[in-house]
């Protein structure tokens, strides 16, 4: 029988087969074999004795969270307490895009911000709506509501910045304890327990460990470039054009950035990325 993993407790795998949930073992030999099953994975359960025998094609895998077959991202990002991170936006951004995953930007605490803050967030934020990525705020929730339908979604971002607030805002059955956030670190306690597959406005959900870190070295330095989207915007001189060491008047990426055609955090995120930066 066919089921997905939306759930895995210790060694136990909840795996839901046409609205019913199963507790299954995994196979003994998928350890020889270095399968790994992770919740959003499709698999065939044997319902009788209640094991895992084969683990489906996956049309993407997160290592950081832990989960496959993703749609979409809702990466939400604070604007205060923590304070706006370009950098970590912009590695989120990357993690989805390399994966194939639409990423979606959900910004949370606007209220915490004065008009100042907000009009020089909001010219960044332009910026992100005009290169193509959605952005919403966490005020708008029935629009918010819409995008999960028929759709696999996780959610991620900074720790601290309202992920199970605005979870709890979204669907207060879900009933997320909401952590608080160190004044001396500027991070939130991670108040998500495990990985987990809910279903929500037609859709699935994955409820994820908040994190501030990702490890990009996993990357080719080519996958960095290429995903950098409003890069494909522009053709430089040569073809394997890295945007770094060429002059400005071969690559038109840094002719873009000095015009102010490229957001300037942006292309040094990517410079970031490509040397010292890849385990911050």
């Amino acid at each position: 029988m066919k089921g997905q993993i939306i759930k895995i407790i210790s060694n136990l795998y909840f795996v839901n087969c046409n609205s019913e949930i199963y507790k299954c073992h995994s196979r003994g030999n998928f350890r020889n074999k270095n399968i790994l099953p992770v919740v959003g994975d499709f698999c065939i359960i044997d319902k009788d004795d209640n094991y895992i025998l084969e683990i489906l094609p996956r049309k993407n895998f997160l290592i950081r969270p832990l989960v496959a077959n993703i749609d979409q991202g809702l990466i939400v990002t604070s604007l205060k307490t923590p304070d706006f991170s370009e950098n970590l936006l912009d590695k989120l951004l990357l993690v989805m895009e390399i994966n194939k995953i639409k990423p979606i930007i959900c910004i949370t605490k606007e209220d915490l911000v004065n008009e100042k803050e907000k009009n020089k967030y909001r010219n960044i934020l332009n910026y992100y709506k005009k290169i193509g990525y959605d952005v919403y705020y966490n005020t708008q929730l029935d629009k918010l509501k819409r995008i999960f339908k028929n759709k696999t979604t996780v959610f991620t971002g900074q720790t601290g910045a309202g992920k199970s607030s605005l979870f709890n805002k979204l669907d207060s059955r879900l009933n997320l304890d909401v952590g608080e956030v160190s004044i001396a670190l500027g991070r939130g306690k991670h108040t998500t327990r495990c990985v987990e597959l809910i279903e929500i406005f037609d859709g699935k959900l994955v409820d994820t460990p908040g994190f501030s870190s990702i490890d990009l070295s996993i990357f080719l330095n080519e996958q960095i470039r290429d995903n950098f989207i409003e890069f494909k915007n522009y053709i430089c001189k040569y073809s394997n054009c890295t945007h770094t060491n060429e002059s400005i008047e071969e690559c038109s990426i840094k002719k873009a950035v000095e015009s102010g055609k490229i957001l300037k955090s942006r292309y040094e995120n990517y410079l970031k990325f490509l040397n010292n930066d890849k385990h911050s």
